[in-house]
C-alpha cells in the first residue's frame, strides 16, 4: 500500500445535511468529545490521587477511563476537522492509523471489562481468597493482559492489510476500519478474512466468559443478602456495558463484511457511532459515579476546589 500517492474517501453524511447543518454538527460533537475527556479524566486522577482507591476495582475502571480517553482521540479530532471542509478525504497510512487506535480501543474496552466481571466474580463468589488472587503482581498482568492482546491483534491487522494493493478508493463510513481497508483491495483479501473470523471468534469467547461469570454470581448472590447488594452495585452496570459492546461491535463487524447497501447510510452511520459516543460517556458515570467511594471522593476534590 503506497502511503505517499493512495487516498481514501469516505462520506461524512447526506450531501445535503451536511451543508445546512455542519456546523450543528461540530458544535454537539465538540460537546461530546470535551465531556468525554472531562469525565474519563477526572474520574482517572481522582482514583489516581486517592490511596484508598487502590484496590483492583478501582484501577480496572482507570484502565477503562484512560482507554476511552486514547479511543476518543482516534476518532473525535479528525472528524471535527472534516466537519468543517467540503471535501473529505484520509491518506491512506492515516486512514490504517485510525483503524488502529479506534479498533485497539475497543478490544481493550473488552479485555477491560471481561477483567472487571473476573474481579467481581472472585470478590463474591470467593471473597476470602479475593487479596490472594488479585494481589498487585496478578493486577500488573491482567492490566498488561488488557493492552497488549488487542495491539499484537491490531499491529497484526494493520501489517496484513498494508501488504495489498488498493484499486479503490471511496469507504462508506464515518471512519475508517481495517475491513473497509481490506475491500479497497483487487487482491485475495483470504488470510486477511480468516485472521478477521479468529480475532472475533476470540472476543465472543470473552464475551461467554462474561456472561459465564455473571450467572455464577447470580447463582451465589441468593445465598446472602450483602451477595446482592454488591451485585446490584457493581455488576448490573458491567452487564449493561458488556450488552452495549455486543450489540454495537457485532453489528458493525457483521456489516462491515456482510452488509447490504439496502440499509440507509444514515442509519448505518448513527449505529457505527454508536460504540464510539456511548461507551466513553457511560462508562465512567455507571461504574465509577455510582460507586461510593469514588462518589465521595469526587465531591470532595469539588467542594475543596469551590472553597479555594
Amino acid at each position: 500500500m503506497d502511503n505517499m500517492t493512495i487516498f481514501a474517501t469516505y462520506t461524512l453524511m447526506e450531501p445535503k445535511a451536511s451543508k445546512s447543518f455542519r456546523h450543528i454538527y461540530f458544535t454537539c460533537f465538540l460537546v461530546l468529545y470535551i465531556m468525554i475527556l472531562f469525565v474519563n479524566t477526572w474520574v482517572s486522577v481522582v482514583i489516581v490521587l486517592e490511596r484508598a482507591l487502590h484496590e483492583p476495582m478501582y484501577i480496572f475502571l482507570c484502565n477503562l477511563c484512560v482507554n476511552d480517553i486514547y479511543g476518543a482521540a482516534g476518532f473525535y479530532p479528525k472528524f471535527l476537522h472534516d466537519l468543517m471542509l467540503d471535501s473529505y478525504v484520509i491518506p491512506s497510512y492515516m486512514c490504517a492509523f485510525q483503524a488502529f487506535v479506534i479498533y485497539s480501543s475497543v478490544m481493550c474496552d473488552c479485555t477491560t471489562v471481561t477483567v472487571m466481571a473476573y474481579d467481581r466474580h472472585v470478590a463474591i463468589c470467593q471473597p476470602l481468597n479475593y487479596h490472594i488472587k488479585l494481589n498487585r503482581f496478578s493486577c500488573c498482568i491482567l492490566l498488561a493482559f488488557c493492552w497488549i492482546l488487542p495491539l499484537v491483534y491490531m499491529i497484526i491487522c494493520v501489517v496484513l492489510s498494508n501488504r495489498l494493493t488498493l484499486c479503490k478508493y471511496h469507504i462508506n463510513k464515518l471512519y475508517c476500519d481495517n475491513w473497509s481497508i481490506v475491500k479497497l483491495s483487487c487482491e485475495s483479501t483470504l488470510i486477511n478474512n480468516i485472521y478477521g473470523i479468529f480475532v472475533i471468534s476470540f472476543y465472543s469467547c470473552l464475551c461467554v466468559f462474561i456472561i459465564l461469570s455473571y450467572i455464577k454470581i447470580i447463582i451465589a448472590c441468593k445465598a446472602s443478602l450483602e451477595c446482592r447488594r454488591k451485585f446490584w452495585q457493581t455488576c448490573v452496570p458491567h452487564m449493561f456495558t458488556v450488552l452495549n459492546y455486543v450489540v454495537a461491535v457485532f453489528f458493525d463487524s457483521m456489516y462491515s463484511r456482510y452488509g447490504s447497501s439496502d440499509v440507509s447510510e444514515y442509519l448505518r452511520n448513527v449505529l457505527a457511532l454508536e460504540m464510539l459516543i456511548v461507551p466513553p460517556l457511560i462508562n465512567p458515570v455507571i461504574y465509577g459515579l455510582k460507586l461510593q467511594e469514588v462518589r465521595k471522593r469526587i465531591l470532595k476534590y469539588f467542594v475543596s476546589i469551590r472553597k479555594q
